[in-house]
């Protein structure tokens, strides 16, 4: 496809796709946090709550460029 092959068209989602992903659902939460008036406690709350599991997904790339380097 465009001259690409399946890794890395798998690389590029799994990197800039997700990570796009993950910046528009940050974007959510601080939207959601913003019309609910939530204050900054509650803003916190809804961004470890909500926003925690993206955590493990970065460190899973941080800890596998480590290794990798």
């Amino acid at each position: 496809m465009f001259g690409f092959n399946e890794e890395q068209i798998a690389w590029f989602g799994l990197t800039i796709g997700v990570a796009a992903f993950m910046l528009y659902m940050v974007f959510i939460v601080a939207q959601l946090a913003w019309e609910s008036k939530a204050g900054k406690f509650g803003t916190f709350v809804l961004f470890l709550a909500l926003a925690f599991g993206m955590l493990g997904f970065v460190a899973k790339g941080v800890i596998q460029w480590m290794i990798d380097k």
